[in-house]
């Protein structure tokens, strides 16, 4: 009788690159997230992903090339995703609230990578960040070039107040961000899961509900359409749920390191 080996067993193997090569970027992602690059150790990694340390250095050639993949395994999402929002069809307004319902929910889905990129911006504080150029050259220069031009185009058209929109277009990347960053501080102020489905679509309503509300010339047209685009349909249900469930249960677990 043929012996089939276990789904996790081939993984381990090079016969399956594209499962083994994602196994080991979602367990750098929360070892790096937790640890910081400097404290991140590659043989838990490997051991997370259920691979051997050779297959890891096959695919990656050392920490520092890991950490730039995991990184551009986030970004390359959130750009193909608020890409395709931004430059979509339809009035400035409705193209805006797309975008930031598209970065919420990219990073809802991923909620690692906001502790992630938190970490990298305070080191590049330091000036010990040699990944920040790169991210924001390759990744966030582009999106903020089409957010600023949609920003400029809704004010033009007298769809958007006369706001400046390169103070605007940061202070919606921060609405977005800044709740996952602390979301620790939600957690224990008010005692809830800030990352359990019910508290993510709250909070990308009020999300949408804040930017509509502070731009829009027509407030009240402003706070319907964003209502209306913070309640659509998710076009891979369920995705954004059980990807917050996994990641909530990691977070708990954060330092728990022998």
């Amino acid at each position: 009788m043929a012996l089939h080996p276990s789904s996790a067993t081939r993984r381990g193997t090079r016969r399956q690159p594209e499962a083994s090569r994602g196994a080991i970027l979602q367990a750098a992602l929360v070892e790096f997230a937790q640890e910081g690059i400097a404290g991140a150790r590659m043989d838990a990694i490997a051991a997370a992903a259920g691979v051997n340390k050779a297959l890891l250095y096959y695919y990656f050639r050392d920490k520092e090339a890991l950490y730039d993949a995991v990184l551009d395994d986030f970004f390359v999402r959130l750009l193909s995703r608020v890409t395709q929002a931004l430059d979509g069809a339809g009035p400035a307004g409705e193209r805006l609230l797309t975008y930031a319902r598209a970065h919420f929910d990219c990073i809802s889905e991923s909620l690692h990578y906001a502790r992630l990129f938190q970490g990298e911006l305070m080191s590049a504080g330091r000036g010990k960040s040699s990944h920040l150029t790169r991210v924001v050259e390759r990744y966030i220069r582009p999106i903020s070039v089409r957010l600023i031009a949609v920003l400029q185009e809704g004010i033009a058209s007298g769809e958007f107040r006369h706001v400046d929109a390169m103070q605007f277009a940061p202070s919606i990347a921060g609405m977005i961000v800044h709740y996952f960053v602390v979301a620790p501080v939600a957690r224990t102020l008010f005692a809830i899961d800030p990352f359990s489905p019910q508290a993510l679509q709250q909070r990308r309503a009020a999300v949408l509900d804040f930017i509509a509300a502070a731009l829009f010339a027509d407030q009240s047209a402003g706070v319907k359409l964003a209502a209306k685009v913070a309640s659509r349909a998710e076009a891979q249900p369920g995705v954004a749920s059980n990807a917050a469930k996994t990641s909530t249960r990691r977070f708990r677990v954060q330092g728990k390191r022998k």
